[in-house]
């Protein structure tokens, strides 16, 4: 199998006109003592360049496995992908050798960690992390490569970057950490970037200062942007369109102000009800009953049926697809979609 061309393509796009990242049908799953785990089953979605889809859900709803599956750092075994495909500029990254992927990641997809102090290593400083990208995938002198850390550490914002440059991870704020890590993905001007709670253990603050840098680079380098969440708060001013994960599954799918508009599934419904607003102070917040399920014992039909209001007999025994989604006329909302049985009550309820 060829490598993936080094030249530029536009649009986020191969000669073909596929998309810049096409994820089809994938299934991640985990064997344990317990049984197996099915993390994920049967996502879809696409990215292009410039485009930033935001993954929503709760916490074991398959978010950052999926990430992990494209970025090809799953733990296997225990992992295993029975079944789908991950295409990157219509080349299926799951049938390239280990070779073939280890050139794409970091150079055209790279990924943003939640947790930025356990992710850079505490004995070498950030400098020699950030130019370790340019010495390996570039050939750079020592030299060379801790210029272009420097540069990075600029671009990200770091106040004296070049004072800090020799300093360690723990020698940071949380906030200039996460800096770190952006400027770590951004080194080799990726396509593709995978920024999984970017803004996690952060205050809101410095939530708004990443996020906004975030979109600052994207327009400025035309990357394709999956940013993973629990927080909706995030991505209402940073996203193009969402896709609400539950269970392995893509519940629901929508443009963004769409979707905060009005939703078309009872779980991304309840999601948006859970979000403090100033309107309703004193009052009680909402909070979906229940818990997400065991993924060795996913219930049948619908996965959110234990803890829908709306749930019948038709939502326990049938898994429902992912049903496009349109107005009372008829008239179809481009990009929508609803795994909902009764996603018309809820979207015109």
């Amino acid at each position: 199998m060829t490598l993936i061309d080094e030249a530029p393509v536009p649009q986020g796009a191969d000669d073909s006109g596929a998309p810049l990242l096409e994820v089809r049908d994938l299934h991640v799953e985990f064997h344990t003592r317990d049984g197996v785990a099915k993390a994920v089953n049967g996502v879809n979605y696409t990215v292009n360049a410039g485009e930033t889809l935001a993954v929503l859900g709760e916490s074991g709803s398959g978010k950052s496995v999926t990430a992990q599956a494209i970025m090809g750092i799953l733990d296997m075994p225990p992992g295993r992908i029975p079944k789908g495909e991950i295409l990157f500029k219509g080349q299926d990254m799951l049938k390239m050798s280990g070779e073939e992927r280890r050139r794409i990641r970091g150079a055209k997809v790279a990924m943003i960690f939640q947790d930025a102090l356990s992710s850079l290593n505490p004995v070498y400083s950030v400098g020699f992390q950030l130019g370790e990208m340019f010495r390996v995938h570039r050939g750079m002198s020592k030299k060379e490569a801790r210029a272009k850390a420097i540069e990075l550490m600029d671009r990200v914002k770091i106040p004296a970057a070049a004072q800090r440059v020799d300093d360690y991870p723990h020698q940071f704020s949380g906030g200039m950490r996460q800096r770190i890590m952006i400027a770590m993905a951004l080194a080799l001007e990726p396509d593709l970037i995978i920024a999984d709670e970017p803004t996690t253990a952060l205050d809101v603050t410095v939530q708004a200062q990443v996020m906004d840098l975030l979109a600052e680079l994207q327009r400025e380098y035309n990357m394709g942007l999956i940013l993973i969440t629990h927080d909706l708060g995030v991505v209402a001013d940073v996203a193009d369109k969402i896709a609400v994960m539950y269970a392995g599954r893509i519940v629901e799918t929508a443009p963004v102000h769409e979707l905060y508009k009005r939703p078309a599934h009872p779980y991304t419904k309840g999601l948006l009800e859970s979000i403090p607003r100033l309107d309703r102070k004193g009052q009680e917040l909402y909070a979906i009953k229940g818990l997400p399920p065991n993924l060795t014992r996913i219930p049948t039909g619908c996965a959110f049926n234990p803890r829908c209001p709306q749930a019948t007999d038709l939502c326990r025994s049938d898994v429902p697809a992912l049903f496009p989604v349109t107005e009372r006329d008829g008239a179809d909302l481009a990009g929508r979609g609803s795994a909902c049985h009764y996603w018309k009550e809820t979207l015109h309820g």
